[in-house]
């Protein structure tokens, strides 16, 4: 299913992005296996104004469906009360997707930049077939762009000419630290969102701070959110021996994995982080997903859509 071209590991293009348009339709197509479906879904139908969301409950006039009397409410008054509905609307679809520094890197599949993009690009495609209104906020660590949700095929374009412009070539000086980006873009898209948007943070969440638990609980009070977060297998564990080199901003930095002192630390800054990241989605009311940087795109996202590719 994944259609992106065959050297995109370090960066993706603008067209292997649109072609991702097939694997957004292969998500929607019927499957004997259903999904494993974690997060409680917004929309009733995935066909816009097919569904009907309830709206208030006032006093029964003639004329009324008695089908649709609140009898609770009815026998708390005194008096019959009817429950009122609306045809649900489309909803905006809101995706965060984080370039920054930490994300130019892989030991396996494509750089988390590259997967970023992949899962954007998916999402995208899949709200715009719904009927949803599409818009993004994509940040590398010097640049942050904003674009509101619109349901046009042209945004979609444009949010995808924006991924592929913005992916990094070469690792930013270290006065261009992530952390402050993340939070910068999780402030802007408080100032974005309509409420009742649907919001993916696509990151790799090495660069949350105190302040990240707050504007991602802030966000997801009015609005419903998950963390899509993009992992390396060697930042879960290192290998028992051999020496390695990493990117540096100035230039490769070498370590001795067999080196337990070295191990050691990796381990419990690690243990650190998780536990820092865990807390942080518990308290903000964020559903985290984690997506390997060796899972193919589209297959990674079946687990958390809906059937026929709906995004929940």
């Amino acid at each position: 299913m994944d259609t992106t071209d065959s050297d995109a590991t370090t960066r993706i293009s603008l067209q292997a992005l649109i072609r991702l348009q097939a694997d957004a339709r292969a998500l929607k197509l019927p499957s004997a296996r259903p999904a494993r479906a974690r997060q409680a879904g917004l929309q009733h139908s995935s066909q816009r104004g097919r569904g009907m969301a309830f709206a208030e409950v006032r006093l029964y006039q003639p004329g009324d469906d008695i089908r649709s009397i609140d009898w609770r409410v009815t026998a708390r008054r005194q008096a019959p009360h009817t429950k009122l509905y609306e045809e649900e609307r489309e909803r905006p679809v809101l995706l965060l997707c984080d370039l920054g520094p930490t994300l130019f890197f892989a030991s396996t599949g494509a750089f988390k930049q590259v997967r970023c993009a992949q899962l954007a690009a998916i999402l995208a495609w899949l709200a715009l077939s719904a009927g949803d209104q599409v818009g993004g906020i994509v940040f590398n660590g010097n640049t942050l762009s904003v674009q509101r949700p619109a349901r046009r095929k042209k945004s979609v374009l444009r949010l995808l000419d924006t991924l592929a412009s913005q992916q990094r070539s070469v690792l930013s000086p270290a006065n261009s630290a992530a952390e402050t980006t993340l939070d910068t873009a999780l402030a802007e898209a408080r100032r974005v969102a309509h409420t009742g948007s649907r919001i993916f943070v696509i990151s790799d969440f090495l660069g949350i701070s105190q302040s990240t638990t707050s504007l991602l609980g802030a966000l997801a009070r009015h609005n419903s959110v998950s963390a899509l977060r993009v992992v390396d297998p060697l930042e879960q564990a290192l290998p028992q021996n051999g020496r390695f080199a990493i990117a540096g901003t100035e230039g490769p930095v070498w370590f001795d994995a067999s080196n337990r002192s070295f191990q050691k630390a990796w381990r419990e800054k690690i243990t650190r982080h998780e536990a820092a990241l865990e807390n942080c989605f518990r308290l903000s009311g964020v559903r985290a997903t984690d997506i390997s940087t060796q899972e193919a795109p589209a297959a990674s996202l079946q687990p958390i859509l809906g059937p026929g590719g709906q995004i929940r």
